[in-house]
């Protein structure tokens, strides 16, 4: 699969710089509109600003327990130290054109694409900055400086900020220049109210991500939400892609073993009623049962128990609602949403509308991925989940939480604000690692040309400043 991915980034990369000098040449001539160069970089960021959810999730997948490997002691299960230059390229790829995009955005009064590259910036960024800590940022992306100083975690995570409420006002500013077009856009397809809304569902996760802090401020979170997603339909996601959708080429390849999509014993066993003693409507649209009937899955680290071919264990489903043909990338969804608020309003002490919001949140899940009304509904008034607003507890939040947020990168930020307090969460097997991992390394692309700018990581262990 990596190899794969390795050739469409390639190719999509191609075409994207093939366009790119196109539009330059475009530009020499001053009675040409601008309308070209914009929408190009639009096209291409918002592409990659989708993928790049699938290519961190990739990774933090095995750090979660969404994925294990088939493998025994595989580096992606056991807290290796493991080269993630190809995740930090495309990262600074995607950034680098937003940059572009933003500074000939701003100077043509395109407010909309201005205000939409500002939000994605801040979303490639955060997403960066949860992975890796401290970055190179303010010096990295105008080419200017060859070996740029990283900007301290904490500075990193207060320009994200800045970025979205910058991106808010630029969209609110009226008389655009240029307008977003529907083609070009494919996260919004050209709905600018449809990116404000992403704006403050981005600010909201990002406040939220401070729990930790002194200065967490729920009632920041739930302000930010007001003007956030309403439904399901507002959800920012990527269904357009140049062949398969990703985690459809992982379900594809498994079926002609390769292995790969493989569901943790974790993951599964929050879903297939041995953790939670309820059945989640939810597993049998993600994967499909083993041949013995039942739902398996994988000990991260330990490795198949059998050959690998022979469905002794649960995969992604090649019909799967994340891993079908088209599946979407999701990259903000309102089930976030009301996961989110269910947080905020548990920590201000308001349990009536934690517990609102938790059931909204399920509900908004399983409708996305299909349940059926009746099967959602019997789920959602069993006992074990409609334990009512005096019972309700974080743990329940973050649990249903966890399993809406599947495969998405995000779900790591949350884990280690809870300090993998999940059910039946253990370390994995072969783990090189007394403790769970709290971050990775940085990567070889970057210690070999900025080594003396890079921070020194002691230990996977070593905590980002919000997790302090």
């Amino acid at each position: 699969m990596k190899k794969n991915l390795i050739i469409t980034t390639l190719c999509c990369s191609l075409l994207v710089l093939a366009g790119c000098k196109k539009y330059l040449d475009v530009n020499k001539n001053p009675n040409i509109t601008e309308t070209a160069p914009l929408n190009g970089l639009l096209s291409s960021t918002t592409y990659n600003t989708g993928y790049n959810v699938y290519r961190l999730g990739d990774n933090t997948s095995y750090f979660v327990q969404y994925l294990a490997s088939p493998n025994t002691a595989s580096s992606s299960d056991t807290y290796d130290i493991v080269d993630y230059s190809t995740s930090w390229e495309n990262m600074y790829n995607t950034m680098s054109d937003l940059y572009d995009l933003i500074h000939q955005a701003d100077s043509v009064g395109a407010y909309q694409h201005a205000g939409a590259a500002k939000i994605m910036m801040a979303m490639n960024l955060s997403m960066a900055n949860a992975f890796w800590g401290a970055l190179p940022y303010k010096e990295a992306l105008n080419g200017a400086v060859i070996q740029p100083h990283f900007d301290a975690d904490k500075d990193i995570y207060n320009s994200t900020l800045a970025l979205v409420n910058d991106g808010l006002a630029d969209l609110d500013k009226a008389d655009p220049k240029i307008l977003l077009t529907a083609e070009r856009d494919l996260i919004h397809h050209g709905d600018a109210a449809a990116w404000k809304k992403t704006g403050y569902a981005l600010k909201a996760r990002l406040l939220n991500r401070i729990t930790k802090m002194p200065d967490y401020d729920p009632a920041q979170v739930l302000e930010a939400l007001s003007h956030a997603y309403e439904n399901n339909g507002d959800d920012a996601q990527l269904t357009q892609f140049q062949s398969r959708s990703p985690w459809n080429q992982a379900a594809y390849d498994n079926t002609q073993n390769l292995l790969d999509g493989w569901l943790s014993t974790h993951f599964v066993a929050a879903l297939n009623d041995s953790s939670f003693g309820v059945f989640d409507p939810r597993l049998p649209l993600i994967t499909s049962p083993t041949r013995y009937g039942d739902y398996r899955g994988t000990i991260n680290g330990a490795g198949r128990i059998g050959t690998g071919t022979d469905d002794d264990e649960c995969y992604l489903s090649i019909n799967g609602f994340y891993s079908r043909g088209g599946a979407p990338l999701l990259i903000l969804t309102y089930a976030e949403c009301k996961f989110i608020q269910a947080e905020a309003a548990f920590r201000a002490g308001d349990k009536t509308t934690a517990y609102t919001a938790y059931i909204d949140g399920i509900k908004a899940n399983m409708d996305k991925v299909g349940v059926a009304a009746g099967a959602r509904d019997a789920y959602v008034t069993n006992p074990v989940v409609a334990v009512g607003a005096a019972n309700i507890t974080l743990a329940l939040i973050m649990k249903e939480k966890y399993v809406a947020m599947f495969l998405h990168p995000e779900s790591w930020t949350d884990v280690r604000r809870m300090n993998y307090q999940y059910k039946d969460f253990n370390l994995p097997e072969n783990a090189l690692l007394p403790e769970f991992i709290r971050r990775v390394a940085y990567p070889v692309s970057e210690t070999s040309r900025n080594g003396s700018n890079t921070p020194a990581v002691t230990s996977l262990a070593q905590r980002l400043w919000w997790d302090q």
